[in-house]
């Protein structure tokens, strides 16, 4: 499957959403029902692992697309905030911010002259190798969260 900028990053904003949705409703039912806390560490982990897929997605279709650092900043942070990914999707499509191509080849643009833009441009032609990066990336990062343990442990 061919994903553009826009389709991949609406695929992980609803993917957010969907998430959000189980966690917030397997805590309600832990605390009202008593869930099993097995079933809560699965749909907890989901989120998260797609919490930051959400993160690194923003982060790709961001750099592709030319964001400014805060709007980057703003799309990633909006993944903390239940349920915003997709009006944010749906705030940049309307600006057309999600519109074009995997920027694959240097332009014209002077922007296009630096080592970030030649590095991200090498990686995006390799889209197998940008894949397997990226999800060793989130897993390791995925990894190391989950053995510092819930937030509310870390200070302890």
């Amino acid at each position: 499957m061919n994903f553009t900028p826009k389709s991949l990053f609406r695929l992980f904003a609803v993917a957010e959403v969907v998430t959000w949705a189980l966690l917030l409703s397997a805590l309600v039912i832990r605390s009202t029902v008593g869930l099993g806390s097995e079933v809560f560490f699965v749909v907890g982990a989901s989120h998260g692992f797609t919490f930051l897929g959400y993160g690194v997605t923003a982060v790709l279709v961001g750099v592709n697309q030319r964001w400014s650092i805060g709007r980057l900043v703003l799309g990633v942070a909006l993944a903390i905030v239940p349920f915003a990914t997709v009006p944010f999707d749906r705030f940049v499509e309307r600006k057309g911010l999600l519109e074009g191509p995997w920027r694959k080849t240097k332009s014209s643009d002077p922007r296009d002259d630096n080592w970030f833009d030649s590095l991200f441009r090498w990686f995006i032609t390799r889209p197998v190798l940008l894949l397997l990066v990226l999800v060793a990336f989130v897993i390791s990062l995925f990894s190391f969260l989950l053995f510092l343990g819930p937030p509310s442990e870390w200070g302890k």
